[in-house]
């Protein structure tokens, strides 16, 4: 984590009341805290519509630490000093009489500090609010500072190419574009921070990045969750929107980017843009055969029993909305021409996995009857937090033979203190003005140029090559078949560990 100091800080989160706030930001504010990441002066501002009692919603805040912070239950000590911060604020986001107050509030803290503080406002709304949060903030001028002030949108920005574009043109005439912090928190896990050092830092992979030596590349995320309570949300987004759109393709830009001349934000993610901007666009014809759609229906997860899709709350049903994907996509530049990149993802999989596979090609020379398993770099972003790297050996004794064994890499092993959540480093960065591992418009417009093609072809025929997978199964056959012949399957595990005996 950061050591640098930041001016006094006033955080302002709209949806207070929600459970990303409840589970995720306040958590990481509190570990922040507890760790002096945070200046010695800052507020907390937790704007929502329901009223709540001040000492009431501290305390369901303290419940949310207890629970999901990565430092256990809080001390009573260390909470009485942070939640002393930290203020709930009713307010209607539809009422200019909201942002009133707001700024009286902020008003007073500056005037406390006796400085204009950094600004941070985190939008933890449906999108639907962003619009409405957004102008009331312009109008009351409670975020114009250019270098001190910054917005947060979470995901989805858009929820496509045309709809994206309007907000990114809305937003951009209300800020500047260094204030707004597009957050994908994928970004933020270590073991993805750790790509571009592994890249970059390391110049034995470096000549072997490219097409003349990968075979292929395998991006999945697997999880064991279904819809659950968010299927009225959920149907109308689908995989496609909700993981690959935003998550994955981030994932592939990291992997697949080119050197940028410095760790800087800019030329990062000038890296990352440029990238995306030469993925292969799919005709409608291309769409299909490219990619792969499946939906779940009843089965078990655990042992225990799991509703079809189509019978989760809030769900029609005859929904035709994906919960499973798998996509073949292509990078037509020098690098990556003709090499493969599979990007897949599910609800209601055996295991909770999110996973890069580096498959390099097959040896040249085929000296050893038993030389069949090519070399493949796995990183495990969760849960394993592993960088491993499968090559061939030979078995001891007399004979000449192979097998393949693994050399790992591991943050458990390597690393003693407890590793930063994704929202901390995150959090941390927006209050620091570091952009790095945030998206930018063009690439986020980049992005829905790669998936509208296949947005549109399901579109057309929303029924067509909808395949069906059982609960708790990793996926229709259908995305096996997608791998081929590069795979014989795809890879949702970053390790295979045998049973004990």
């Amino acid at each position: 984590m950061k050591e640098k100091k930041i001016l006094p800080a006033a955080i302002t989160i709209f949806g207070a009341k929600g459970d990303l706030t409840h589970r995720k930001l306040i958590p990481a504010l509190y570990n922040l805290f507890i760790n002096q990441h945070l200046p010695a002066s800052f507020i907390i501002l937790c704007v929502d519509y329901l009223p709540a009692k001040d000492s009431d919603y501290k305390n369901d805040l303290l419940a949310g630490i207890n629970e999901f912070s990565r430092s256990g239950k809080a001390e009573d000590k260390q909470w009485k000093d942070f939640s002393d911060h930290v203020f709930y604020l009713q307010g209607d986001f539809l009422k200019i009489e909201t942002f009133i107050s707001l700024g009286n509030k902020l008003d007073a803290f500056d005037k406390q500090n006796k400085q204009r503080g950094a600004r941070l406002f985190y939008y933890a709304v449906a999108p639907r609010f962003i619009e409405v949060i957004s102008e009331s903030l312009f109008k009351q001028k409670l975020c114009h500072q250019v270098k001190r002030d910054r917005i947060v949108v979470e995901k989805p920005f858009g929820t496509d190419l045309d709809s994206s574009k309007k907000l990114n043109r809305f937003l951009g005439r209300r800020f500047a574009e260094t204030q707004i912090y597009r957050i994908d928190h994928y970004l933020g896990k270590e073991t993805v921070q750790n790509i571009l050092a592994f890249r970059f830092a390391n110049y034995v992979f470096e000549p072997l990045w490219n097409q003349q030596y990968i075979d292929h590349v395998q991006i999945s995320v697997a999880e064991e969750v279904g819809v659950g309570k968010r299927g009225g949300y959920y149907d109308s987004s689908g995989a496609l929107r909700d993981m690959i759109q935003n998550h994955l393709l981030q994932l592939m830009c990291i992997v697949a980017m080119e050197c940028p001349p410095a760790y800087e934000a800019e030329v990062i993610r000038n890296a990352k843009t440029k990238l995306m901007q030469h993925v292969r666009i799919y005709s409608l014809a291309e769409a299909f055969k490219n990619t792969v759609r499946g939906q779940y229906t009843a089965g078990t997860v655990h042992g225990e029993p799991r509703p079809a899709y189509r019978n989760e709350d809030q769900v029609p049903s005859d929904s035709d909305t994906e919960t499973f994907v798998a996509a073949k996509f292509f990078i037509d530049n020098k690098r990556w021409k003709g090499v493969p990149f599979f990007l897949g993802t599910g609800k209601s999989l055996p295991r909770q996995t999110s996973v890069i596979v580096i498959q390099f090609k097959d040896s040249p020379h085929k000296i050893f009857k038993d030389d069949i398993v090519p070399n493949r770099l796995i990183i495990s972003i969760q849960p394993e937090l592993e960088i491993s790297l499968l090559f061939e050996s030979k078995v001891p004794g007399l004979d000449m033979k192979l097998q393949a064994v693994n050399m790992d890499f591991t943050y458990q092993e390597n690393y003693k203190q407890s590793l930063p959540e994704a929202y901390e480093a995150l959090l941390l960065d927006v209050l620091e003005g570091d952009a790095t591992l945030f998206m930018r418009a063009d690439q986020v417009d980049a992005a829905w140029k790669v998936v509208m093609p296949i947005l549109d072809a399901w579109k057309k025929s929303p029924a067509k090559k909808l395949h069906f997978y059982e609960a708790g199964t990793w996926g229709p056959p259908a995305a096996r078949n997608l791998v081929k012949p590069y795979a014989k399957e795809w890879f949702f595990l970053p390790v295979r560990i045998p049973d004990k005996k």
